[in-house]
């Protein structure tokens, strides 16, 4: 049976903000990315977000982006390799130590949006990205956009990288997402984007923006947790890939400790 790996960007809430419906969507997951405190998130929902997700057996990520608080991380910050370098590291230890009090480990990094996007294109931001994933722990999976030149360093580096497709957001012809300040960027027909990830997962295809079709490889699928949809769309995605013979599993997790 063909297996995918489903995973979410959880832990987004801080403070007397409540962003995502994380324990409904954590039942239908097989790895969580959980923000780090950087871009969302707060050392109380950290820790009860890595706690739920162990006690479910989903595999945990650390989730690190832009110190911007205030703009969900989703704005472009102009940083040199080695700030981008030791704030991915200072992150990732954030959810290491968690993940340790919670008496499991971590299983991936995922950069979250604006680190995510320049990393997909940027060669020297991807390369710091994988740079201070190896130097943490090189048994740590990195996940980037499928394709991108943050897969080709992880790559580089030596580290196992999982190539990632979303669920919910459109793609431009030379395979990136389409960005977030264009009108069409998401999908919000739950049966559409079901229909369009089972394609990418089995034909490895998706028709972009222009209606061209573009090869891409789906290791890992993603369903934004902040999004209203997130609970709707990760059920019937599971369903609908359960019923056409795919399981879903943590990527790699086979490899893991």
């Amino acid at each position: 049976m063909k297996t995918v790996d489903l995973n979410s960007d959880l832990g987004e809430s801080f403070g007397a903000y409540t962003i995502g419906n994380d324990e409904e969507v954590l039942q239908y997951i097989s790895t969580a990315n959980i923000a780090c405190g950087f871009h969302a998130g707060d050392y109380n929902v950290l820790m009860k977000t890595v706690q739920t997700a162990a006690d479910l057996g989903v595999s945990i990520g650390a989730h690190p982006g832009f110190p911007d608080l205030a703009g969900f991380g989703r704005r472009d910050m102009h940083m040199s390799k080695k700030e981008i370098f030791n704030l991915v590291v200072y992150q990732i230890g954030a959810i290491k130590a968690a993940a340790t009090v919670a008496g499991t480990y971590v299983h991936h990094v995922k950069p979250h949006g604006a680190l995510y996007n320049l990393a997909s294109k940027d060669e020297v931001v991807a390369t710091a990205i994988a740079e201070a994933v190896h130097a943490v722990d090189s048994k740590l999976i990195l996940f980037g956009l499928a394709g991108s030149e943050l897969v080709r360093a992880g790559e580089k580096v030596g580290i196992k990288v999982a190539q990632e497709v979303f669920a919910d957001r459109t793609y431009q012809p030379d395979g990136t997402l389409t960005p977030r300040s264009h009108a069409n960027a998401m999908i919000h027909d739950a049966d559409l984007a079901v229909e369009r990830v089972l394609r990418m997962v089995t034909e490895g295809k998706v028709t972009a923006v222009n209606g061209e079709e573009i090869f891409i490889q789906a290791d890992t699928i993603c369903v934004h947790g902040d999004e209203p949809e997130a609970l709707e769309f990760v059920r019937k995605l599971r369903a609908k890939l359960e019923e056409n013979q795919v399981a879903i599993q943590a990527f790699g997790a086979v490899d893991q400790p």
